[in-house]
């Protein structure tokens, strides 16, 4: 049976490149990111699927090589159960600082997986 880690991979690079695929829209900045209610919801969606299939992913591999994965299933928990208190700000870095960082490392991982499987 195939393991299923390529395709939680793949949810998460394609996560990104969507909320990447927003500022092509709109400008790549806080200001915007706060004034437009739809540009957060779709960012916060986004960041929820991000945060499932890297619990998913953690439950396959508890030792995946993704910086802070379960911070960032935390995350996710925090953005689905609390909701009514999240500051824009923790929103807006998670884009800026640690999307990049996570993109890389889950194209990476996919890369080595892909590999590994076509030398089988």
């Amino acid at each position: 049976m195939d393991s299923p880690l390529p395709k939680f991979l793949t949810d998460i690079i394609n996560s990104i490149q969507e909320i990447d695929s927003f500022f092509e829209l709109y400008p790549r900045r806080f200001d915007t990111f706060c004034a437009n209610i739809m540009l957060r919801r779709a960012i916060l969606m986004n960041i929820a699927i991000i945060g499932e299939a890297t619990n998913r992913i953690l439950k396959i591999n508890p030792e995946v090589a993704i910086t802070n994965a379960r911070k960032i299933v935390d995350t996710r928990n925090y953005v689905i159960h609390g909701y009514d208190s999240l500051r824009p700000e923790m929103i807006w870095a998670i884009v800026i600082n640690h999307l990049p960082l996570l993109k890389k490392e889950a194209t990476a991982i996919l890369l080595k997986l892909t590999e590994d499987s076509e030398l089988r």
